[in-house]
């Protein structure tokens, strides 16, 4: 019993001091200066070189693990799919209850990451980037709210929902951040206005 205490304990001081580390070393606007400025180049790019929603755990893969994260009440059946449950999407504040109303959005779209320094990383680090679930990198969202973000960045779309839109940005740097993602000269002055009001 106490060696159960003693693990628990160790583990839960591991959680914390990797917290506090995450906090000590992630700061949005510090971040946002230290990305690299960029011209942009789209050749070559394919969405098929970033392999998506890979199996995670069973028969459930990256898109049906974040339908589970990001969902309220969600029920299964044996293959994953989700059957019931509810999703609110923060890009618009709407609530569904139909899984197929949700699209998985990649908070930094893989065309976007390509353009970004992504067309140099191997094939394992495109598929990690396009199937990350510890980073803010992938979100639950309306589908057609998704579909009109597209590509773009934050110089030329952000989330109708205003309150959501510091969240979002400080998001954006952390994973361009994390990858080594460069940013182009108008997504870095949308980034640093929208950081200064936040």
């Amino acid at each position: 019993m106490r060696r159960f205490y003693a693990r628990r304990r160790v583990s839960i001081l591991a959680a914390l001091s990797g917290l506090i580390a995450s906090a000590a070393l992630f700061n949005a606007p510090t971040a946002s200066a230290a990305l690299t400025v960029a011209t942009e180049d789209r050749t070559g790019y394919n969405r098929d070189l970033f392999n998506h929603w890979i199996t995670i755990s069973g028969t459930c893969n990256t898109r049906e693990t974040v339908l589970k994260r990001d969902g309220t009440n969600v029920v299964t059946d044996s293959a994953c799919a989700s059957t019931s449950g509810s999703w609110y999407s923060p890009y618009d504040g709407a609530t569904w209850t139909l899984a197929s109303d949700l699209d998985i959005d990649h908070l930094v779209p893989l065309a976007e990451a390509w353009d970004s320094g992504a067309d140099s990383w191997s094939s394992a680090t495109r598929q990690a980037f396009a199937n990350d679930l510890t980073r803010p990198q992938l979100i639950a969202v309306t589908d057609n709210v998704n579909q009109a973000k597209g590509d773009q960045d934050p110089a030329t779309w952000m989330p109708s929902r205003t309150a959501y839109r510091c969240t979002y940005v400080r998001a954006w740097v952390q994973v361009k951040y994390y990858y080594d993602l460069s940013v182009d000269s108008a997504e870095k002055s949308a980034l640093t206005s929208y950081l200064s009001s936040c």
